[in-house]
This record gives structure tokens, sequence and C-alpha cells, in this order.
């Protein structure tokens, strides 16, 4: 059986997409291309693998069970194009950052600008996300964590916590007034997750935040929240290096209400001898731990 990284491709994008247009929209080629690769596909493995459905391409069995195999091959795909666009021992080439939301968003791009700066032909692909991308799978060349890596072929290095602090806007608290211990915050507009977590648990147990329920506005994306404590919504949590940047933010309770979140970047063991990523790597640790300092 003779299958193309094509076809596959294709496969692929209809799974994320939902539907032959969306895929090649995703691709950037014709919808009868992505049809016939499709088709190609089909016949190679012997099955259906969609099924027309009137919100568009429902997968298979089949199809599911092809689709980890299909996202390793792209993941390594990926890899290997990162791997050949520059020497190893340049500073050029593409170079893929994963990190939490507000890291990638509010952070890191003030971070790697001089850097970038400095050699025009680096490439920063930036990946905002709250879920921990695989490594070992390459995923990313490089991970801001806030876990400590356990998997053995990983080169880390410790930043140290960055605080986390209850925050409000000047005159939101101007309109509601200033609570004067954690208990206040319950008769103010409390910002947060839409869904239980980890950290919420943590907070919940140690009497920092209340339950999910007793969010007025819930989000579980934090870039959401921080944007509703800007725009004066109510109180919330933020990274306390980043209050300190927006003078109309003000820091609520500091002795009552502290969280340390662990900071950490993390490559592969494979890549910490490519000049491109060393150089990522070292940029990131040097500028977080200057984030968290200030």
């Amino acid at each position: 059986m003779s299958l193309d990284w094509e076809a596959q491709r294709a496969f692929l994008a209809v799974l994320r997409e939902g539907s032959l247009s969306g895929a090649a929209r995703a691709l950037g080629v014709a919808q009868p291309t992505i049809r016939r690769r499709i088709e190609r596909l089909e016949a190679a493995v012997g099955a259906l693998l969609f099924l027309r459905a009137p919100g568009g391409l429902t997968p298979t069995e089949r199809a599911e069970a092809l689709m980890v195999h299909a996202e390793t091959m792209a993941l390594a795909a990926d890899a290997f194009e990162r791997s050949a666009s520059a020497d190893v021992g340049r500073i050029a080439g593409s170079v893929r950052v994963s990190a939490s939301e507000v890291i990638a968003i509010e952070v890191l791009p003030a971070i790697l600008e001089p850097l970038m700066a400095a050699h025009p032909d680096l490439a920063i692909e930036l990946s905002a996300s709250n879920r921990n991308e695989d490594l070992l799978r390459r995923e990313a060349d490089i991970a801001v964590r806030m876990v400590p890596p356990v998997q053995e072929a990983l080169v880390a290095r410790r930043i140290g916590t960055i605080p986390l602090g209850l925050h409000a806007r000047a005159d939101y608290l101007a309109v509601h007034g200033m609570p004067a211990s954690l208990a206040d915050t319950g008769a103010h507009s409390l910002i947060g997750p839409a869904r239980d977590s980890p950290i919420l648990r943590d907070l919940n147990a140690r009497g920092l935040l209340p339950e999910v329920a007793d969010f007025a506005l819930r989000s579980d994306s934090d870039v959401a929240q921080l944007a509703a404590i800007r725009a004066g919504v109510g109180i919330g949590v933020c990274q306390i290096p980043l209050g300190k940047r927006d003078p109309a933010l003000v820091h609520l309770l500091p002795e009552a209400f502290s969280y340390p979140l662990e900071t950490w970047v993390v490559t592969h063991e494979d890549l910490r001898n490519v000049a491109r990523v060393r150089a990522v790597f070292d940029c990131l640790v040097d500028g977080l731990a200057r984030y968290i300092r200030d």
C-alpha cells in the first residue's frame, strides 16, 4: 500500500476543519484537489474515511483510528521543516516556542524582539496554549512551563516563581470600594475560570478564591480574564509583574493573597547544541528572569 504525504495532509485538514472547503482554505489548494486526495487515500486504505452530514463531513471509525498516526506524521513533518530551515551552527531558521496564553501574548514578544532584531534570519513560531505541548513528539522546540518537566530526555532551566495577585481597576474600586479582607471580595464582581482546574482547587483549599459558581464573569481563557480586569469588570487574578505595568490597576490585599507559579524553560536534549534553539532558549531564560525581578 503506497500512501503519499499530501493525501494524508488533506485527510488531517478535513478532520480538523470538518469540510472539504475548510481543508482547502487551510492548505491553500482548490477544493477538488482535496477531494481527489481523500479519494486516493480511501482507495489506498480500502475503506471509507468520511460520511457526508448536514454540517459537513463526519469521520468514520477507521478515520478516527488513523487520526493519531496522521497527527504524528504532521508533527514530524513540521519538525523536519524547522530542522531543515537553517544550518545547526547559525542563528537562523525557525524555532517553535510554546507557552501559556498570558506568557505568550503579554510577555514573550518583548523578550524575543531584541534577539530577532539582532538575527533577522531567525523566525519564531509562537504557540499560545495552556496545554503542555509534547517536546518529545516535537510539538514544539522550546516550552515555557509552569510545572517541572519529568521526562529524562528534556533539558530544563528553572527561572523562579511568577507571583499572582488580586487586581482591579482603580475606577472600579472608586465606585465599589476597596476590600479590606478576602471576605470582603465576596461582595464584589469576581472574575475567574468557567471550569474547575487544579490551580483553582488549590486556591479553594487555601481559602483564597471561591467556587466557579461565585464568579460574575467566567472564562477559561486567562487572556480574557486579564482583559476583563483591565476593562474594570471587577476583581481577578493577574500576574503581579503584569499588573505593575498598568498604572490603572491596583494590587489588592498582597498580604492576604499570594500564589507562586513555578516557571521553567524546557527543550529536548537533542536540540541544545542547535544554535538557533540555544539562542532562543538563553534569551527566554534571561528575559523571564528579568520579568520576575521587575
